[in-house]
């Protein structure tokens, strides 16, 4: 049988639509087909291969990890170097108090320990998060997951959960000292890419503030430099008590983390003791991917680029059928009519050698989310195709 043949009947699908393309190598910011045809990666297998597929820097240091050791013990037990200087290195580039670091296996798992962590720390049981966000699809993180649609077969979920609308600062005061914690996406992902206004995440952190809630932002695909600052929170001036990555930290490998302070962290150590315990977390190749693509990263200031070259995203994708462009830096969604239109151009662009798609709760909009290290010719490449296929 064939691969293909194979994935259809032994591979658990999640809808009756799947791309289906079969890739048999990747490399920069291109997959390559069995027959050698080549597609521009314009959504990067969403927002995680942030420096290019297969980078030679992440390479190596796999390479040479896999020469060391590779799984050792549950996280947490053994001083592991590749776990302790990625550590090192998120903190150096966090502000205060952001200190410690809870490495895990993704970003379902990283929102899953940051709510354990805020009910442990805070004693309360009220999550609070937001319309339209999205945050995993573990039984924890579905619950705090903003679309009924998405969670309505899975009830009962986890109690105990309720939702304002994104950026309404008026909705606030419904956050109190019963709050345990309040849950946001930095900037929404999912809903196609919806920016908070800086008046909104101010006031949000003041409120966590006034009530001793404490707040989680959910950068797992926003962060490491994908919207023109290394953290997406930095373009609010907010800080956050709880922060939670993935997706683009690992460089092509299965990471996340939740990071909070030392004295917040040292919540999960008691009462019970071993308070989130994780297997694979932190997995030593993986964390030392992790570290490599975040050096590169924070070496060459790709968040610098990638609000330059948003820019020019935004230039070339001058055409009437687009209604609107959301979003920041290499984090972007092109507004259309509906799912109809939407649907068509980016089969159009596939078969023309570009690959995209739609958001979850926004399917009237094409993603574009491209390895931060795309150059100008390659996005006017992308952009091509995307306005050959409107015509």
């Amino acid at each position: 049988m064939t691969d293909r043949e194979l994935f259809f009947r032994h591979m658990a699908q999640t809808s009756s639509f799947p791309l289906a393309l079969e890739i048999e190598k990747a490399e920069g910011i291109y997959l390559f087909g069995p027959e050698g045809k080549k597609y521009i990666d314009l959504i990067s297998g969403i927002a995680v291969s942030s420096i290019g597929h297969r980078h030679p820097e992440v390479v190596r240091a796999i390479k040479e990890q896999a020469d060391r050791f590779m799984h050792l013990m549950v996280y947490g037990e053994y001083v592991q170097s590749p776990q302790v200087q990625l550590a090192k290195l998120l903190t150096d580039n966090l502000p205060q108090p952001l200190d410690n670091v809870y490495l895990v296996n993704s970003g379902s798992e990283a929102v899953e320990g940051a709510i354990k962590l805020a009910k442990r720390h805070s004693g309360r049981t009220e999550v609070i998060s937001f319309r339209n966000a999205y945050h995993g699809s573990t039984h924890g993180s579905l619950s705090v997951t903003g679309n009924e649609k998405l969670k309505q077969a899975y009830r009962p979920l986890v109690p105990g959960i309720r939702f304002l609308d994104f950026n309404h600062e008026g909705q606030l005061e419904t956050i109190t000292e019963k709050t345990a914690c309040v849950i946001a996406e930095t900037i929404q992902g999912e809903a196609g890419v919806v920016a908070p206004s800086n008046e909104f995440m101010k006031a949000l952190r003041k409120r966590c503030d006034q009530t001793g809630a404490l707040l989680i932002l959910d950068e797992i695909q926003s962060g490491c430099g994908r919207t023109g600052t290394l953290w997406a929170f930095e373009h609010f001036g907010v800080v956050p008590d709880i922060l939670t990555l993935a997706k683009g930290m690992g460089g092509g490998m299965p990471i996340g983390a939740f990071i909070a302070s030392s004295e917040v962290m040292k919540s999960l150590t008691h009462d019970p003791v071993l308070g989130h315990i994780t297997t694979f977390g932190g997995n030593a190749i993986c964390a030392a991917a992790s570290k490599a693509t975040l050096e590169f990263i924070i070496k060459n200031k790709l968040w610098e680029e990638a609000a330059r070259k948003e820019k020019r995203f935004r230039q070339n994708l001058d055409h009437p059928a687009i209604k609107n462009i959301r979003g920041k830096g290499l984090m972007l969604a092109l507004e259309f009519d509906d799912f109809k239109q939407n649907k068509a151009i980016i089969d159009r662009c596939v078969r023309n050698g570009l690959v995209t798609d739609w958001f979850l709760f926004a399917d009237n909009c094409l993603r574009i989310a491209p390895p931060l290290i795309i150059d100008e010719e390659q996005i006017d490449q992308a952009c091509e195709i995307i306005i050959n296929a409107l015509n």
